[in-house]
């Protein structure tokens, strides 16, 4: 008999000899599953696999349709708004430059339950740029509206009846520059945040009875708390947690809903971890950011709302409609990320696409008016100021954003005005561009000058500009549920 020892050995031996042959085929193994998924990733995301084998689609003949009658349109009303105090066409595409007598586009379609989407893929497209609905009837996909009937509807019962509480505070408070308007006309590249505070407080959406607010504000403002010495950037988080406790002690509207009726406005991307000492706010709360990415775990989409990064200007450029767009695309701006990268690296000797970074040798203006199209880069994050810059040169923007939830995707069809581009697809960038045709971008063009306006901000409210329309988000996204209170919540 051997001695245990000599067996021990040997078994140790037998054991760490077939560890090792299993061992073998782990990392093995993690690498191929790795590979296909990106091979599936890919498949689902990119163009690649299918830009080079369409086939073009050719129309068949079709008998001569029997004319059919047709329902009577009655001419756009004229709705008294109070918001700005005058009266405003019904119809909100009537875009600046248009001719005031022009008749009134006919109905979209029939309405369709919770629009077409706009955040998906929209499936059964026809030949003529035409999709169907789940009951499949026509909806007209050039129109900018997923249904015009509805949001006008809406618009209407939102300008007549929604009411915002503002917790209210004092001008001697010791944040008040915080908290309050700010007494100057905002500008920069996060003006949106100032400018909704300084609008809502001149509407006729603020009440002060907080029994008939639909929903309550927290007016603090990040970008302000960022640049305030006593906070800064490392203090931001432990100020809201601190603003959220008091309001809860103080008021008993927050405990009725777990704070689903309240909200708040940021622009800065600090904003996203702003909340992180908060979590009741990121998980109950509206947000209402320009920070607005599906790839964010803080930010819930159809809870939350993308607010329009705008860099404001007033008026009109001299130019829009008569400037000579020379170039095919453009794009100019700091190398802050590995997208930009990318579309630099790869078009930045381009004759026909101008990507540029740096200082511009010409004015950003007239890159803008002589371009045909404007690209937005994802940055640091998936927002940046260059799609209202677009609009408002009438530059049709393109947008190489991944998981970018696009401002008012609930009411506009932003694939009759913009190109999305996946963030794989910038070598394939000129192909997508050059074909688009002819009629195809000037109807992009056409509906440019119809939602530029919503992307403006005014030193007073203007019916459907991005004041407007913000608040009609707010207004899909109320809530009709009070929780009672109960005797120990109330005694918090």
């Amino acid at each position: 008999m051997a001695p245990p020892s000599l067996l021990l050995r040997y078994s140790q031996r037998r054991l760490s000899r077939s560890t090792r042959g299993g061992l073998f085929f782990v990392p093995t193994t993690l690498a191929l599953l790795t590979s296909l998924l990106i091979l599936f990733y890919l498949f689902t995301t990119s163009n690649i696999f299918f830009l080079h084998y369409r086939r073009p689609r050719h129309r068949q003949p079709q008998a001569q349709a029997q004319p059919q009658p047709t329902l009577p349109v009655e001419k756009p009303g004229l709705l008294r708004s109070p918001v700005a105090g005058r009266p405003v066409p019904v119809a909100p595409d009537r875009a600046a430059g248009s001719s005031p007598g022009g008749k009134s586009p006919g109905p979209a379609g029939p309405a369709v339950a919770g629009g077409s989407g706009g955040r998906g893929v929209n499936a059964g497209r026809s030949g003529s740029g035409d999709r169907l609905g789940p009951s499949g009837d026509r909806v007209n996909n050039h129109d900018v509206y997923h249904n015009r009937d509805v949001f006008e509807k809406d618009y209407r019962e939102m300008n007549r009846s929604f009411k915002i509480y503002v917790y209210p505070h004092r001008r001697d408070d010791p944040f008040a520059n915080v908290l309050l308007p700010v007494g100057f006309e905002p500008g920069g590249n996060y003006a949106s945040e100032s400018y909704f505070k300084k609008s809502l407080t001149k509407s006729h959406f603020v009440t002060k009875d907080p029994t008939e607010a639909d929903l309550f504000f927290m007016p603090f403002s990040i970008a302000r708390l960022r640049h305030d010495p006593r906070v800064g950037v490392a203090g931001i988080q432990d100020y809201v947690r601190d603003y959220v406790v008091n309001i809860t002690r103080r008021y008993p509207y927050w405990n009725r809903t777990g704070g689903a009726d309240h909200f708040y406005v940021a622009c800065h991307s600090i904003g996203r971890s702003a909340m992180d000492k908060a979590s009741e706010v990121k998980m109950n709360a509206i947000q209402v950011v320009c920070s607005s990415s599906y790839f964010l775990p803080g930010y819930i989409t159809h809870k939350d709302a993308s607010l329009p990064q705008v860099w404001p200007r007033q008026g009109d450029p001299p130019n829009i409609m008569s400037s000579k767009r020379n170039k095919l695309a453009f794009f100019a701006g700091g190398i802050n990320s590995p997208v930009r990268e990318e579309l630099v690296k790869v078009w930045g000797n381009d004759s026909e696409i101008f990507a540029h970074y740096g200082r511009l040798t010409t004015p950003y203006s007239d890159e803008l008016l002589g371009s045909k199209f404007c690209l937005h880069v994802k940055g640091f994050e998936v927002n940046t100021a260059r799609i209202a810059d677009s609009l408002y040169y009438g530059c049709v923007p393109v947008i190489i954003a991944n998981h970018y939830d696009l401002p008012f995707a609930d009411i506009l069809n932003w694939k009759s005005f913009s190109v999305v581009v996946a963030t794989l697809d910038i070598p394939l960038l000129k192909r997508i561009l050059t074909g688009v045709s002819n009629d195809k971008f000037s109807m992009f063009r056409s509906n440019v000058m119809k939602v530029r306006k919503h992307f403006q901000w005014h030193p007073s409210p203007v019916d459907y500009d991005a004041f407007c329309m913000v608040m009609y988000e707010l207004w899909l996204r109320r809530s009709t549920v009070r929780v009672p209170l109960t005797a120990s919540i109330g005694s918090n």
